[in-house]
């Protein structure tokens, strides 16, 4: 027979493998659409909390979008507070079913993702650097168009199924 605690960690276990559904912000306004948004200059102010929300890193990227029909060039520039710099290029699609797929220098495989009224779910599995050693972790990321021109976006960093960190940021266009 189990006991109390084997069920509340099954519990907390099933509930920390569930995430949001896309579908559920079908109504909500305003609308974003990924080639309105992100086409033109952008900036985004960030950080980076550990598993326990500790403040581990803050960043400003510069953030270039341009699109030709369904197909897209994100071109990030990124700041970090340490002074080390990144760069990341998304190249982003649009599908026939209205979803998005999309690749990136450090991105593993193919990012997939979805837009629904304000809201952009996005998936995908990322190279990191952890003390000089690189570390492939999975980021569950969620976007909330907030007003046409600021954007809020939360990803969840997880390893072996595991929350491990998070990035929060906001997105400006200028």
């Amino acid at each position: 027979m189990m006991k109390t605690y084997q069920l509340l960690f099954i519990a907390l276990l099933l509930l920390s493998c569930s995430s949001a559904n896309i579908d559920s912000y079908q109504n909500t306004t305003p609308e974003l659409k990924l080639n309105e948004f992100f086409n033109g200059e952008l900036v985004a102010h960030g950080m980076i909390l550990d598993m326990n929300g500790d403040l581990t890193r803050r960043f400003v990227a510069n953030i270039s979008g341009t699109w030709q029909g369904k197909n897209g060039t994100l071109d990030e520039q990124f700041i970090y507070d340490d002074g080390e710099t990144d760069t990341r290029v998304w190249k982003l699609t649009e599908l026939e079913d209205g979803s998005y797929q999309g690749t990136a220098n450090d991105v593993i495989g193919i990012a997939t993702g979805k837009s629904a009224g304000s809201a952009f779910y996005w998936r995908y599995d990322l190279e990191i650097m952890v003390d000089g050693e690189p570390l492939v972790v999975t980021l569950d990321d969620w976007m909330y168009l907030i007003e046409k021109d600021v954007l809020l976006n939360k990803s969840q960093i997880i390893k072996y199924g595991l929350d491990v960190g998070e990035v929060i940021l906001s997105i400006r266009k200028l």
